[in-house]
Parts: C-alpha cells; sequence; structure tokens
C-alpha cells in the first residue's frame, strides 16, 4: 500500500484527565508532523502515550519520536510465511 506515512494516537485515561490527554495527543502530533517525511511511503504508525507523556517537555516527546522512528526505518519489512 503506497502513499505517504500516516501516524495514529492513543493516549489512554491513566495520561491524565481530558485537557491533559488532548494536550499530550496535540503536542505529540506536532512532533510527529515534521519526521513523518522521514519515513518510507505508505508507514502506518501508531503513537501510544504514556502516563510520563503528561509532563515530558515537547523536545522529550520529539527525541522519544526520533527513537521510535530510527527503529522504523532500520526494521526489515517481515515476509508473508505464505508466497505465491
Amino acid at each position: 500500500v503506497d502513499g505517504p506515512p500516516r501516524a495514529g494516537f492513543v493516549v489512554g485515561r491513566r495520561v491524565g484527565n481530558a485537557v491533559v490527554r488532548n494536550r499530550v495527543r496535540r503536542r505529540l502530533r506536532e512532533q510527529t508532523r515534521s519526521r513523518l517525511s522521514s519515513l518510507p511511503p505508505g508507514t502506518a504508525v501508531l503513537v501510544r502515550a504514556l502516563p510520563d507523556a503528561a509532563t515530558a517537555t515537547s523536545d522529550e516527546l520529539g527525541r522519544s519520536l526520533d527513537s521510535a522512528f530510527r527503529t522504523v526505518r532500520s526494521a526489515r519489512p517481515q515476509r508473508s510465511a505464505r508466497s505465491g
């Protein structure tokens, strides 16, 4: 499946109340926007915020995303067990 890389976000109740969760989601979305172009076309990532994200700085969130995206870029594609 080709197309631009996409990202989805999961920010559970353990992160905080609705105001905190929405703030974390907005900050993650902003940090992700500039980094998505570094991923291969057709990549879909799901970013799950842990409770510590509520008190993390934007720089800390960005560094965590950089680390995760490095892992995504270096991962080898899974080959299907069935061929043909």
